[in-house]
Parts: structure tokens; sequence; C-alpha cells
């Protein structure tokens, strides 16, 4: 997942004289470009590498004696622990909805019990290089197990891509291509070749190969939401928001109803169309971009629905200038998450304007305790010290 950075306010003087910073439309939109950097960049990187290639297990199969489905697969495996065919069949479905960690359970055990199994190995090398907690020594043994493959099969495509995708882990993007190139030679409509070219050239900042791969894969394969999704966010990085906005609205049309990235595409979506909104001084855009941000706060996990009410405060608070409902959503937003350092540095901000100092101080103290490197809160609060005690900043207060 990408981590994500509040959007807050700076003092620009502090002292005897209080200033307040007024932010329009066209200054908001500093803030929300801190959703576009490299480091936006390289997750997606990341991402895209984590799915690459983990799309192609069946959902149910027939054996002698029963088929194999996603409800019967753990009564069958309590019956028949040591089924390599069963423990694969687990493996490969949860290694497709992106469960690493119990999938590499399942690839273990397999790949333990049979290491001549060509299968075991297979899922064993892709979970390997695939949980989060990779290690350089994983990436090299995937890159060994792959090659051994490839010396009783060298066409096996899955086997010349898992190659390809340990040398990008590796930053070595030639010969990474290279690899790339041997699966498209031998088929040229192999989707996930694509993603991951389209991973290389966006790792080496080459944006516009990138986006051609990426359309590729997305014309290959129409229902690839994972696709919509990469080409959202390099349309994001490149500023074109009404592109990116559609692209992300396809990512989240098509997306499985058990995804489990659902919440992060309706938050990137929701933060273009605030940006666009911003950058169009649209009502009624912001109103599209509000709704979504309403729908991530009843979320069930405690990151977006803070991200949810933060931004609704943030529009309260920039946009309608209303620091009572700003100061009623950032306080919604913290009781989901009581670490949000970005919420209690607005917080704060709210309450200097409001002219009450010591929720103020209060506010920014707790930024502070859960970040003591957020110097930000640590200016404020310096400025607040100064001030005489009746001192309070009205709205029209400009630099």
């Amino acid at each position: 997942m990408v981590q994500k950075y509040g959007i807050y306010v700076r003092r620009i003087n502090y002292g005897f004289t209080r200033v307040f910073e007024q932010f329009h439309r066209k200054a908001n939109r500093h803030f929300l470009a801190t959703f576009v950097s490299m480091k936006l960049v390289y997750a997606i990187v990341l991402f895209s590498l984590i799915l690459t290639g983990a799309t192609s297990c069946e959902t149910e199969k027939e054996t002698t004696e029963q088929k194999i489905t996603a409800s019967n697969i753990d009564s069958l495996l309590i019956a028949h622990p040591d089924s390599v065919e069963l423990l694969l069949w687990r493996g490969e479905y949860r290694y497709k909805e992106h469960n690493y960690e119990l999938a590499m359970q399942d690839a273990a055990k397999a790949y333990r019990l049979d290491k001549k199994n060509p299968k075991a190995k297979m899922l064993f090398a892709d979970v390997l290089i695939n949980r989060a907690g990779r290690s350089p020594q994983d990436v090299a043994r995937a890159q060994d197990m792959y090659q051994d493959l490839l010396k009783s099969d060298k066409k096996n495509l899955r086997s010349l891509l898992g190659v390809a995708k340990t040398y990008t882990y590796q930053q070595d993007f030639n010969k990474s291509m290279e690899y790339i190139n041997k699966v498209l030679k031998i088929d040229d409509k192999y989707r996930d070749a694509y993603v991951l070219k389209g991973t290389n050239h966006l790792a080496v900042g080459r944006l516009e190969k990138a986006k051609s791969s990426y359309e590729t894969a997305v014309a290959l394969d129409p229902n690839f939401y994972e696709g919509y999704f990469f080409l959202a966010n390099i349309y994001e990085a490149e500023g074109n928001d009404l592109q990116s906005i559609q692209y992300f609205k396809n990512a989240l049309e098509l997306k499985p109803e058990a995804a489990d990235v659902t919440s992060e595409i309706l938050y990137r979506l929701a933060v273009a169309q605030q940006r666009y909104a911003d950058s169009k001084e649209s009502d009624e855009e912001l109103e599209v971009a509000k709704q979504y941000y309403r729908k991530l706060a009843k979320d069930t996990m405690d990151f977006y629905a803070s991200r949810g009410y933060f931004h609704l405060g943030f529009i309260q608070q920039f946009i309608h200038e209303d620091a009572d409902s700003a100061i009623f959503y950032y306080n919604k937003a913290l009781q989901e998450e009581p670490r949000y350092v970005e919420a209690w540095h607005n917080l704060g901000t709210c309450y200097d304007y409001a002219g009450q100092k010591t929720k103020a101080l209060q506010s920014f103290a707790k930024a502070l305790k859960y970040n003591p490197d957020f110097t930000l809160s640590r200016e404020f609060a310096d400025s607040i010290e100064l001030l005489p005690p009746n001192d309070r900043r009205t709205p029209n207060q400009t630099e």
C-alpha cells in the first residue's frame, strides 16, 4: 500500500504580529500535490511488481475424486494435510488474491514435500519475491529456481517472466527487458509481460513508454483493473487530473468485489477529484469529491475512514472557511486514528484561528508527541506562546 501524507497549513510569519494564511483554491493545489511525488512512483512500481503474474490461477479444478473450489479447499486439506495437489491449489488461490503470507505457508509445505515438483517450485519462487518481507537473498534464490525450471522448459512464460521480475527487483532493467522480450517473442499477447515492461519504464522515468505498455495490457485484457489503476497514477503524476479521474473510475468499476484495494482506489479518486475541482474552481466538482470522502469516512479500515474525515475537514477549513465544521471533522478523523499527526496539526490551526490558545497548543503538542520531527507544529506552538493573551486573528488577515 502507498504511504499518505496529510495536507496541512503553514504559518508564514509569527511573533507579535499574527498572520493567518488564506489558502485559496490555487494555493490548495500545492498541498494536494503532496500525493504526486517520487515516493508515489516508487509505490506504483512495487505495486505493479506484486500484481504481475499473480492472476493466473483457476478458481476450480477437476480432480479424480472431487472438484476443488474455494469453499471446500480448507476442509479437503484438513482431511488430506499432506496433499501436494491441494496445497498447490490453495497456494495458487491465495497468491492470486495477493495474500502472500498465507500463500507462502502452502507453497513452502508443498515444496518441502516434493522438491522435484515444478509447480511447487514455481509457486514457491513466485511467493518468495512477492511477499512484503522479501530480502535480496530471497530474490536471488527465486531467480535460481526460475532458471532451474527453464532448464527443462526453455519456453515457460511464467518462469521467463519470473526471472525478469527478479532482475527488476535488482534494478538491472536491461536484463529484465531481455527476458521480457523473450516472453513476447513466444507470445506477443502475454499481458503480464507488458505490465512488467511498463513497470521498468516507469522505474527509470520513461512515462510515455510506461503508459504505452500499460495501455497495451489493458487492451489485451479490458477487465484488468490494475492496469487502469497504474495508468491513473501516471496521469496523476503528469498533472492530468481529468484523465486520472477517468482511469481511477474504470479501476473502481472493474475491480472484484473482494479486492482489498477498493478503498485505496476510492481514496486516490477522491484526491484527484478534489484537485480537479480546485483547478476549475467548481463547487459542483468539489461536491463530487466530498461525496467520495463521505463514503471513505464509513470505511471499516481506520486509515481510510480517518482520511475521509480529514479531507472533509480540510475542505471546510480552507475552501468554505468554516472553522467550527473543520474542527468537527478533524476530531472525527482523530477518533478513527488518534496518531494522525496532520489532523492534530490542522485542528490546532483551527483552534488558533478561533482564539482558543490552550486547545491549539494542546493539539500541536499531540502532533509533536506522535512525530517529534514535525517541525511545523513546533513553529506554530512557538508563535502562539509569543502572542498577547487576547490576540485573535480575523479571517481577512493576510501576509
